[in-house]
């Protein structure tokens, strides 16, 4: 490899011209650095010794290092005077394209130009950078550029990077041109090994012109776009215009444009032209009759359609049912929309009668059972107070003295009421004591009317066709008259309670079955129209499991008992015997004259009767309550201990009335157990064994025997009664014992009837022999 020669003198001016300029003051405040122009290697690649003028002319100049990008930014602004060197007023100024240009004019040795004309051309230039004008010289610019270097570089064997040329003379271009020697050996050629680095100015040339190409290309784009659309718009107008000119013309254009003067054509006459038209007619005339025949068969099927439907309308009777059907739909769907709308207030008013009548049975069991213990309490203080033998007055606070007087004073209106209706064989301790004050009177009937009066209100917006049962029911019945097969096939039977069951609540909603004079069921509007429908239905012998059958029942059982449970469950008062009585009036009704078919299970009819014993099982742990006192304390039958005592066992004996007239309806064990277990058993007997003997205990047993249903002594045959009167029996057995003088013969005898009706004959037996009343014997074989 061969050593690379030492470098001449021309090229270590020019690299201490280099450092030189590098240290230079003016090279910091922003002069302006050349960049090569890019000329050579445009015109391709150089030979010979013109390659290292190349490879220093593609050199760009650089300034100190990692100060690069500064002079991008040291463009000078408008008005700022120019800013003058060491060597005379140089004016800064930025470097563009032009750069090569403006060298090889400073360092031109023929040139005759002074220092004045190349700082006026500097200010040209600078006022066409600040106008960002970019100009990239030709190729034959770019010759003279480099010629000019050439002679610069004959003339000072190197080429300064100042601006300040003072060794330029006007004989260089002419010694230049006769220097054959100025271009460099090739061992001074500068060989590149790296890509040469590009200035801002290249950049950015490089991007404008790849902006520029891709503007061209979209503008190109554009411009065929709009082309294409301009062809497509003269096809549509020659389209266009095509359909409303003559045929023959367009036939004759045609022609015209296809005319060939090499192609001989055959004589054309009117004859010709005649019979071509005529053809034609004729043509337009055989499509014109045929189009009109197809006109007259559409119009002529368009007839034949219309009075087809009309007919069909008319005397079909497909249509009739259509019709039906349509208007039964219809008329379905506008009154379910109208319950449904209604059902909400409908809610709230049950909602606002049940609230009143519950708070006003609450506040009459509440008050009961305040007094009860106000009074037990003031006769257990006299009962300490006799045993102490204390004197003075008793102390009772306002409280219960209040209660203690309003107690007595509606026990005195009592008392005057029945003596003036006659009743005197009244027990003191039977009556239900539910009288309310004039006051509350008011206020709950003022309440109940409100309430009523926005029951009438709700349906008073609706026609009678979709609230009135009678008419609901016609438009079923019509159905079933006219097509009872759909009629049957789509159940309506199962779907009409369902549909009722708003508006007999409506009509319910002043129905209060605790009330003796409150309307049957049976008197009930709603009922009878029911009645009447089913009585209506067609008989056929297939229809005998019809569900219009079982369409009462089936109201009665989801619409009525749901609402007497809950009158039972929240209103009802065992102790009274006329909202006992009249309720078992309206179950009888309900459970036995319109029960479901047998071995059918009914929910509602089975949660009814177990409210029911709940709420007498209640009854009688809550309101029983027979106080023991002391002989000595009950002996006189006017002290207030023995008027107390006799007022609670005749309301527990009320009580056990009450709970044995609902025979029949609920089951025999049920009404023993609560009956005969929990009340006679626990309660009763316990007070007649500790009362006095004489006739008045057996009175009470008397009354205590009349309560019991005789189905229950029916099929005695072991001629011994039932298990749970075996207590009473042995109280009537010690109760004889005890009367067995001769004053009390006759209450004897009444025991010994009484066990005859409980048919206790064994007993009855013994004592009849035991007391020699033969005469009874007769009486006992009779049985």
């Amino acid at each position: 490899m061969a050593h690379r020669p030492k470098r001449t003198f021309r090229q270590r001016q020019a690299q201490s011209s280099d450092s030189d300029d590098a240290e230079d003051p003016s090279a910091e405040s922003g002069a302006p650095r050349e960049p090569s122009a890019p000329g050579p290697q445009e015109e391709g690649p150089p030979s010979g010794g013109a390659r290292a003028e190349v490879a220093e002319l593609s050199r760009p100049a650089r300034g100190p290092r990692g100060r690069g990008r500064v002079w991008a930014s040291s463009r000078r602004a408008p008005g700022v005077a120019p800013r003058a060197d060491s060597s005379g007023g140089q004016e800064s100024r930025t470097a563009d394209l032009s750069t090569d240009e403006e060298d090889g004019a400073h360092h031109s040795s023929g040139s005759n130009d002074d220092h004045s004309s190349s700082s006026d051309s500097f200010s040209s230039l600078e006022e066409k950078e600040s106008s960002s004008i970019v100009r990239i010289p030709d190729a034959a610019f770019i010759q003279a550029a480099r010629r000019k270097r050439e002679l610069a570089r004959a003339q000072d064997d190197y080429i300064s990077l100042d601006v300040k040329y003072n060794s330029t003379t006007p004989n260089t271009k002419r010694n230049s041109d006769e220097d054959p020697e100025s271009e460099p050996d090739d061992y001074e050629k500068r060989i590149p090994f790296t890509p040469k680095p590009q200035t801002l100015r290249q950049r950015m040339t490089e991007e404008t012109t790849s902006r520029n190409e891709e503007t061209s290309e979209d503008s190109q784009e554009d411009e065929n776009q709009d082309i294409w659309e301009q062809q497509q718009m003269r096809k549509a107008v020659k389209i266009t215009e095509g359909r409303d000119i003559d045929l023959s013309h367009s036939s004759k254009s045609q022609t015209v444009k296809k005319f060939d003067a090499s192609i001989s054509f055959p004589p054309v006459n009117l004859e010709v032209i005649k019979k071509q038209l005529n053809n034609r007619l004729t043509l337009l005339q055989d499509t014109h009759r045929s189009h009109q025949r197809e006109y007259e068969k559409y119009m002529q099927d368009v007839k034949s359609s219309k009075s087809t439907i009309e007919n069909l309308e008319n005397s079909s009777s497909q249509a009739a049912n259509y019709k039906f059907y349509k208007s039964m739909k219809i008329y379905v769907e506008n009154i379910i929309d109208c319950l449904n709308e209604k059902m909400i207030n409908i809610q709230e008013i049950e909602s606002s009668m049940h609230a009143l009548l519950l708070k006003q049975a609450m506040t009459l069991m509440k008050r009961r059972q305040d007094e009860l213990k106000h009074e037990s309490a003031y006769l257990q203080q006299l009962s300490r107070k006799a045993e102490t033998s204390t004197n003075g007055s008793l102390a009772i606070d306002e409280k219960s003295q209040c209660i203690l007087e309003d107690i007595e004073s509606r026990r005195i209106q009592r008392r005057q009421a029945r003596a003036l209706s006659g009743n005197y064989n009244h027990q003191e301790g039977t009556s239900s004591d539910d009288e309310l004050s004039s006051a509350e009177m008011t206020n709950f009937q003022k309440s109940q009317g409100d309430i009523l009066q926005d029951h009438k209100k709700v349906f008073e917006d609706v026609h009678d066709d979709f609230c009135n049962i009678q008419n609901i029911l016609l438009k079923f019945q019509q159905w079933r008259e006219k097509f009872p097969d759909s009629y049957y096939d789509a159940f309506i039977g199962l779907c009409i309670p369902k549909l009722l069951n708003p508006l007999i609540r409506v009509q319910l909603l002043d129905w209060n079955p605790l009330k003796l004079d409150s309307i049957g069921l049976k008197q009930m509007p709603w009922f009878t129209c029911i009645e009447e429908f089913m009585d209506n239905s067609v008989e056929d012998a297939k229809r005998d499991t019809s569900f219009d059958k079982k369409i009462l029942s089936s109201v009665i059982n989801k619409t009525v008992i749901p609402r007497l449970t809950d009158f039972v469950e929240c209103i009802w008062d065992p102790l009274s015997t006329s909202q006992t009585t009249s309720l078992i009036n309206h179950c009888r009704v309900i459970l036995e004259e319109h029960s479901t078919y047998e071995n059918e299970v009914n929910k509602s009819q089975q949660d009814l009767l177990k409210s029911i014993a709940s709420r007498m099982k209640k009854a009688i742990e809550d309101d029983v309550f027979i106080p023991l006192y002391p002989k000595s304390a009950v002996e006189n039958e006017t002290s207030p201990h023995s008027k107390f005592q006799e007022r609670q066992f005749w309301s527990a004996l009320k009580l056990f009335r009450n709970i044995l007239l609902w025979n029949g309806i609920l089951s025999d064990n049920t009404l023993q157990e609560l009956g005969l277990g929990k009340l006679l058993n626990r309660y009763l007997i316990i007070a007649l064994l500790n009362a006095i003997p004489g006739p008045d205990v057996v009175k009470k047993c008397n009354q205590i025997v009349v309560c019991l249903p005789e189905k229950w002594f029916e099929n005695c045959a072991t001629r011994t009664s039932i298990p749970q009167l075996e207590n009473f029996i042995q109280l009537l057995l010690q109760s004889a014992h005890k009367l067995s003088g001769d004053e009390f013969r006759n209450e004897v005898k009444e025991i010994i009837l009484i066990l005859v009706k409980i048919k206790a004959l064994h007993q009855a037996e013994s004592l009849t022999e035991e007391y020699h009343l033969d005469h009874l014997k007769s009486l006992i074989k009779e049985v």
